[in-house]
């Protein structure tokens, strides 16, 4: 890098000693200041060693949105180690399968039953250490380790090819467009990988990041409002359930400091966009097209989209190009996967455990997207991942939520697939060949302790017929075609 680099907890202490006295973070009525972020994180970086957890790492990490989880994440930082996020609505059996990749020393967070190691709220943390002195300076040899639930049914951990550094100097305007003067309000989950990247980038930045506990609606609008934000990132399900709310209450609310609207993690419908982009201003609206695994990545602004309506941008990192089924690069408007690729020379962006890449020879690997490019190099993008199902911006693999189901005594066999809903994108449907004696109500028993709640199907459907041909292969688009055209049909 030809930009000097420090540690995150470096760039902490850099940050409270040029603006001590400037909030760091807030959420509700608490906030801390950068100096106390840094003392407070320092005492919890103490905490953490008196556990055992040492340089290298990975550390569990399922916390609500609170100033705890940034806290949390900067004294990870500060020992050497690295955040593993998960949600906070883990079930035992998916935590348990995630700790075991990590090989966690410990789990942070309140989970409501017991793992096969130490479980510790950030309280139980600090309780080990009143000395909020500075630490040695340690650099984590990886930045993140979030999780996928994987097209394999298992979870697997996606590590960043970065360590935990940040630049010394700061550039003016920093990623995602947030500067040192940035109120950067975040009502999506920190435990998802987007989140978690804006959390880094806002505090690197030295901006005034404010986070909420949970979205509401109306409360997100009133909270620009309040704090006069000039940055927000929302998910298209956030995007929508905003603009439901009626005209009269959209409008009493004035957030007219916004400069940037971030969103991402998932398709957003033209119209909501459209929407949105005429409400707030095209200079404000941002759109950004990657993986976790962030080998390339596009960037759309709202004037852009209006050009090229349905894009999701040109390349501005990496490399991306559609191929055919044999592996072959296509032409303009020609519908293929989508493989990506990073910069020349550039070291690899991540590393799985528990799952292998997809490639083709010269370095590309696809996330299973399928889309097409324009003659401008604008990408548009046909189906996100043909089996993935998007929930709200989250992403369920039909796979694990099979696997699960059919841990159930009496189910034969199921296919799981994604249908259409206004307000999450898609709901998760069931489709269940059983015996007689499986009823909905056990599934959703059997699936409640097994799955994270956005993963376990919102509907159920029987059938008597086996799912699978002979070779063990079920043509999930084909049953999902067949039930939005009966719906349609009705």
């Amino acid at each position: 890098m030809s930009e000097e680099m420090i540690s995150l907890g470096a760039k902490l202490k850099q940050t409270a000693l040029e603006q001590p006295d400037k909030p760091a973070v807030s959420c509700g009525s608490a906030s801390l200041t950068y100096a106390e972020l840094h003392r407070r994180t320092n005492r919890l970086a103490r905490g953490l060693k008196a556990l055992g957890v040492k340089h290298g790492d990975l550390v569990t990490l399922g916390l609500r949105n609170s100033i705890g989880f940034v806290e949390a994440s900067w004294a990870i930082w500060k020992v050497g180690a690295t955040p593993q996020p998960v949600s906070f609505r883990s079930p035992k059996a998916e935590l348990q399968a995630i700790v075991e990749l990590a090989k966690s020393p410990i789990v942070i967070g309140e989970f409501g039953f017991e793992l096969d190691r130490p479980m510790v709220t950030v309280a139980d943390i600090a309780a080990r250490s009143d000395d909020d002195s500075d630490v040695p300076d340690e650099t984590a040899p990886c930045l993140k380790a979030p999780t996928s639930g994987g097209s394999t049914g298992r979870p697997k951990l996606i590590l960043a090819g970065q360590p935990g550094v940040a630049a010394k100097v700061s550039p003016e305007v920093g990623g995602w467009q947030l500067t040192r003067e940035s109120i950067a309000l975040l009502p999506a989950p920190l435990y998802h990988n987007a989140g978690f990247g804006m959390m880094i980038s806002a505090i690197n930045m030295g901006a005034h990041l404010v986070l909420m506990e949970r979205f509401d609606p109306e409360a997100t609008l009133a909270e620009i409002e309040t704090r006069k934000a000039t940055w927000v990132y929302l998910v298209p399900t956030m995007m929508n359930r905003i603009w439901q709310l009626p005209e009269e209450v959209r409008r009493r609310h004035d957030i007219s400091s916004l400069k940037t609207l971030w969103h991402l993690a998932a398709p957003c419908p033209a119209w909501l966009k459209e929407a949105f982009i005429r409400w707030v201003g095209p200079e404000v609206v941002m759109e950004l097209y990657a993986g976790t695994e962030a080998q390339a990545s596009t960037v759309i602004s709202g004037a852009e989209w209006l050009e090229h309506r349905g894009s999701v941008g040109k390349v501005r990192m990496g490399e991306m190009k559609a191929f055919d089924e044999a592996g072959n690069p296509l032409p303009p408007r020609e519908i293929g996967e989508i493989y990506m690729r990073r910069p020349e020379g550039a070291p690899p962006s991540y590393k799985y455990v528990g799952a292998t890449a997809k490639t083709l020879p010269g370095g590309w690997e696809s996330l299973g997207d399928i889309g097409w490019f324009d003659e401008d190099g604008y990408l548009y993008l046909a189906d996100r991942r043909t089996d993935m199902i998007l929930v709200g911006g989250s992403n369920v693999y039909p796979a694990e939520v099979e696997a699960a189901l059919e841990e159930f005594p009496g189910v034969l066999g199921c296919a799981v697939i994604g249908l259409p809903n206004d307000d999450l994108g898609n709901t998760v449907h069931a489709i269940v060949h059983a015996r007689p004696e499986v009823t909905e109500e056990a599934l959703r028993a059997h699936l409640k302790d097994r799955l994270v709640t956005y993963k376990q199907p919102r509907s159920y459907e029987f059938t008597d017929e086996p799912l699978r041909d002979d070779a063990g292969k079920v043509r999930r688009t084909a049953l999902r075609d067949a039930r939005i055209k009966k719906t349609e049909a009705a």
